[in-house]
């Protein structure tokens, strides 16, 4: 068999070509896409619980200041589980919720944001809220 004169050449140019290096370079960056994709998630995730801590703090004590002394508490913790979307009810820790013989009402609550899916796991980490108005007439 003879080899051809430009044999060489043919194999240096197939060498040269980088067709398969673009696919190379995505698989390599695509675990580092997920990984950031899931932690800007994580990041709306923890934003969005703030938003309904405050929220529903701010329902509690509304409800809390309207009623009567005697029915303040049940008012506002009621309020503040009727505020949260199911899937957050678990994680609520009501510390303070419309004390009877003050002149201000105030509410203090935590939640903790779920783990990617709301209602599937939480972090230990607590987002606090609190809320307060003063008491109408006694």
């Amino acid at each position: 068999m003879t080899r051809d004169a430009g044999e060489p050449g043919r194999i240096r140019t197939w060498l040269r070509r980088d067709g398969g290096q673009l696919s190379v370079e995505f698989t390599g960056m695509v675990p580092i896409i997920l990984v950031t994709l899931v932690l800007l998630w994580q990041a709306v995730l923890v934003g969005y619980t703030f938003t309904l801590a405050s929220g529903a703090a701010d329902e509690g004590v509304r409800k809390a200041v309207a009623a009567g002394e005697w029915d303040r508490r049940s008012k506002c913790e009621a309020a503040v589980y009727e505020r949260l979307p199911s899937a957050w009810d678990e994680t609520v820790e009501i510390r303070e919720c419309g004390s009877p013989g003050d002149d201000m009402v105030k509410v203090n609550i935590s939640l903790r944001p779920p783990v990617l899916f709301p209602g599937f796991a939480s972090l230990p980490i607590p987002v606090p809220a609190t809320a307060g108005a003063a008491a109408e007439g006694k």
